[in-house]
C-alpha cells in the first residue's frame, strides 16, 4: 500500500481508538488480550502497557518465548516516540520516510533513545488526551503495529477489519 494511504489509515486509527476511561484493570485486560493473540499465533514478542510520567508507570509487561533483551530496548525506544510526539511510532516513521528525512535530521534527538518503527500506539482517553502507550516488539514493524491495533479494537469493541492496515 502506498505511504500516503498508510499514513492516512494510521491517522484514522489514532482518531478512532480512544478509551472512555483507562485504569490498571483496563491496562491488564489489554495486555492479556495481546498476549492471548500472540500465544495463539506463536509470536515471539514483548508486550508493554505503560502510563507516562517521570518516571513512567509500567502497567503490564510480558516477554514471550523467543524474545531477547533487545526487544525490551525496542519497546522503550518506540514508547519514547509516543511519549514525546503523541502519535504512533509507525506513523512518525512513515512520515519521515515519505518526506525523505531521518529522525536525527528532523528532530536532533538520538536514535539510541527513539525508534520510529511500528509497534507503539498512544493510549488516548476521550476528553483527557494521551496518557500512555501500548507497545509490541518482535515482529516486522507493520505486523507489530497491526497486532497492537487488533488488540485495541478487541478491547474497544471496534471492527478490526475496517481499521487494520492492508
Amino acid at each position: 500500500m502506498p505511504l500516503a494511504e498508510d499514513l492516512a489509515a494510521i491517522i484514522h486509527q489514532e482518531a478512532e481508538l480512544h478509551f472512555p476511561h483507562f485504569d490498571h484493570n483496563t491496562a491488564w485486560s489489554l495486555g492479556l488480550t495481546l498476549r492471548e493473540l500472540a500465544v495463539s499465533r506463536k509470536h515471539p514478542i514483548v508486550i508493554d502497557v505503560r502510563r507516562f510520567g517521570q518516571p513512567y508507570q509500567p502497567l503490564f509487561y510480558t516477554a514471550l518465548p523467543g524474545t531477547t533483551p533487545d526487544n525490551a530496548r525496542w519497546v522503550q525506544r518506540k514508547s519514547n516516540v509516543v511519549a514525546r510526539f503523541h502519535r504512533s511510532s509507525y506513523q512518525l516513521g512513515l512520515y519521515l520516510q515519505q518526506n525523505k528525512i531521518t529522525f536525527a535530521e528532523k528532530y536532533s534527538l538520538p536514535d539510541a533513545d527513539y525508534a520510529t518503527h511500528g509497534g507503539s500506539f498512544p493510549i488516548h482517553i476521550t476528553g483527557s488526551g494521551i496518557i500512555g502507550s501500548v507497545t509490541v516488539s518482535g515482529l516486522p514493524q507493520r505486523e507489530d503495529h497491526n497486532l497492537v491495533v487488533e488488540g485495541l479494537c478487541i478491547e474497544l469493541r471496534r471492527d478490526h477489519n475496517s481499521l487494520r492496515l492492508a
